[in-house]
């Protein structure tokens, strides 16, 4: 099955491209599961990689940032983590 992304050179992919040619092979498939895990799995990794929440929400097409955080909290209770792992660091070099 060919389904290619139209692409500019030195151009990122349009989100809604990808989303639209992976909603046809998914249907050709016949297997429209997948796309919400693929989704999933993309947000909670960019989240866990420090990518804003803000451009992570916007990907999808979640509505607000609130949505995304409550749809992935595990990701920010990894990165309330690692802010008091940062400030108790500084915390003990200033005290």
């Amino acid at each position: 099955m060919d389904v290619p992304l139209p692409v500019k050179e030195d151009s990122p992919l349009d989100p809604a491209a990808v989303r639209k040619r992976l909603q046809t092979v998914l249907e050709r498939a016949e297997y429209n599961r997948l796309h919400y895990g693929l989704r999933h799995t993309f947000a909670t990794t960019a989240l866990q990689n420090g990518v804003h929440v803000r451009t992570v929400s916007s990907m999808p097409g979640h509505y607000d940032t609130g949505f995304t955080l409550r749809t992935y909290p595990h990701t920010a209770k990894q990165k309330q983590d690692e802010a008091a792992q940062t400030m108790g660091a500084f915390m003990e070099q200033v005290m």
